[in-house]
């Protein structure tokens, strides 16, 4: 029997076929559009996704069913000893402390991660947690590990258009339009529990400074040792664009941190159904 399966969620960028390919294991997300329940990388994917909120589809995330997190659990201990599950940040989600209550049953042989991260950081500590299993080290010991590291992490977003935070009622009408008129491209950050407001500026080019700046001030003040000692890995992410654009953006985002590789994964359809098409995430995080 093997010793530690790593699992995680679809929110980390990781689809679950490709999952299988890299023997990890993927919990689909729900995503309710029109009122029929979809799941991501299943039966929808980024292109029919955005074409549907275009259309002015009713789109809206959802969590995994707790029967269906089990029921993956179950079946994965039929192999291997232990399992480290990794779902995206309870910050932003309650189907981490769903999963951590879930997981009271099987004390010992399931580890649930509130690693506080989402798209590429919670990507980087999947990949962390292999590496960490493939060292021999405990499904307890890669928990504590991937907790104790979780804020050594940062993203920001440029949202490319306005309309879909008016829709969640998170831009008011008046300021969507205003907005729109003004080229406004608001600017968030995740510094691990919750998704907040960070600034606004006009035109993406003027965001996407505005987010290498704030990265650079990350890396000389709070992550400055991690950096310096080559422990941080550049990230990308995006939602929905033209692989031109994503190219052209890579390339801006490499001349801003020279020496640096940069790993790349698509934002998720969870926070595409937030912010639409066309945005873009900037960030460091720490890497083994």
């Amino acid at each position: 029997m093997q010793k530690i399966a790593v699992m995680t969620d679809s929110n980390c960028g990781i689809l679950p076929e490709q999952g299988k390919e890299m023997g990890i294991y993927v919990v689909p997300m729900p995503i309710i559009i029109d009122g029929v329940t979809y799941y991501e990388g299943v039966d929808i994917f980024t292109e029919e996704f955005y074409k549907k909120q275009e259309e002015n589809a009713a789109v809206t995330s959802s969590l995994p069913s707790p029967g269906g997190i089990v029921e993956m659990w179950e079946e994965l201990l039929g192999n291997y000893e232990e399992i480290v599950y990794i779902p995206m940040s309870s910050g932003l989600s309650n189907g981490c402390s769903v999963a951590k209550a879930l997981s009271q049953d099987y004390e010992g042989k399931v580890y649930v991660v509130d690693n506080h991260r989402i798209s590429v950081t919670q990507a980087q500590s999947v990949f962390d947690a292999m590496k960490m299993a493939e060292e021999g080290m405990s499904g307890a010991e890669i928990k504590e590990t991937l907790e104790r590291e979780a804020y050594d992490a940062t993203i920001y977003i440029a949202v490319n258009t306005l309309e879909y935070l008016k829709r969640g009622g998170r831009v008011t009408a008046a300021g969507a339009a205003i907005g729109s008129v003004l080229n406004i491209k608001p600017v968030l950050t995740i510094q691990g529990d919750k998704l907040d407001a960070y600034a606004k500026t006009r035109g993406m080019k003027s965001a996407f400074k505005t987010m290498c700046k704030a990265l650079r001030a990350d890396i000389d003040g709070r992550l400055k040792e991690l950096y310096e000692s080559g422990r941080l890995q550049l990230l990308i992410a995006n939602t929905y664009m033209q692989d031109e654009e994503l190219e052209n953006w890579k390339k801006e985002l490499q001349e801003a941190f020279p020496g640096n590789d940069i790993m790349y994964a698509p934002l998720t359809l969870s926070i595409g159904c937030h912010i639409g098409p066309g945005g873009l995430g900037v960030g460091f995080v720490r890497k083994r």
